[in-house]
């Protein structure tokens, strides 16, 4: 098996950076470790399609939405018309 790149974790916060400056939400990132720590889990691949399927599905996602729309008005933002 081929070495995984090492990655400077500078470069990572270099790379949050240019996200958030471009108006994408990044203090909430998750890791493929995330779920390797807590599972038998060998693979990265396994790990990421893992947390693709618990953070894409139906109930995630509209849980999110929900919580938005929710903190949105508790803090007097009027909904756009759409």
């Amino acid at each position: 098996m081929a070495d995984k790149l090492k990655i400077h974790p500078m470069t990572i916060e270099s790379a949050r950076q240019v996200l958030r400056d471009a108006g994408y939400f990044t203090d909430n990132l998750w890791h493929v470790n995330d779920v390797k720590d807590r599972f038998e889990c060998e693979d990265d691949e396994t790990a990421q399609e893992i947390l693709n399927l618990a953070l894409t599905n139906q109930y995630t996602v509209e849980t999110i939405h929900e919580s938005v729309r929710y903190l949105s008005e508790l803090n007097d933002l009027k909904p756009i018309e759409q």
